[in-house]
């Protein structure tokens, strides 16, 4: 197959599995608002095993915003936050442990200040202190490692087992597998 046309698929197969993930776990109620667990983020790791997870992920969180009634500033910013989660994953990729870490950090940056502003969540005051942002970025950020570091390791050993006949590369590198 055509490395392009490779690409193309794996990035539109990511996008259309996030969308699918969060689509459901939005009957729950629980890919956006204060406490989310979006267990689509766990699809971040995707990057260890292909570059073409990068665009898929980040399309596919545009389209999930947009679907699940995302307003325009968490469209933007919430699938830029994937975004740049996804290219930090890709930048880790060598470093399983670390991988995990990079949509994390960027969702519990970026996401608390959508739900405060563009949502408008209610502030949380302690004793007498706008602890909003806090709040939120435990919050988010709980969420973020429940989807991104334990599902999303339990992801990369489960795909790992099968990363050849997946993304066409051999279990030892990140190479594609070359045709006899």
């Amino acid at each position: 197959m055509n490395k392009k046309t490779l690409f193309i698929t794996q990035s539109a197969m990511i996008a259309a599995v996030y969308v699918v993930l969060t689509y459901f776990i939005n009957a729950f109620n629980l890919a956006s608002g204060s406490i989310q667990i979006r267990i689509s983020e766990a699809l971040t790791v995707l990057p260890y095993f292909t570059p073409a997870a990068v665009p898929g992920l980040a399309i596919g969180c545009l389209v999930s915003n947009i679907l699940i009634g995302s307003l325009l500033p968490d469209v933007i910013f919430g699938s830029l936050a994937t975004l740049i989660g996804a290219v930090g994953s890709y930048l880790l990729r060598n470093h399983k442990f670390a991988l995990t870490l990079p949509p994390v950090i960027a969702n519990m940056l970026i996401v608390p200040f959508i739900l405060k502003y563009a949502y408008g969540v209610p502030p949380v005051i302690f004793k007498g202190i706008d602890c909003t942002i806090p709040f939120l970025m435990a919050t988010v950020g709980i969420g973020e490692v429940i989807s991104c570091c334990i599902l999303g390791t339990v992801l990369i050993r489960t795909l790992g087992k099968y990363r050849g006949q997946i993304f066409g590369i051999t279990a030892s590198t990140s190479k594609p597998l070359k045709k006899v």
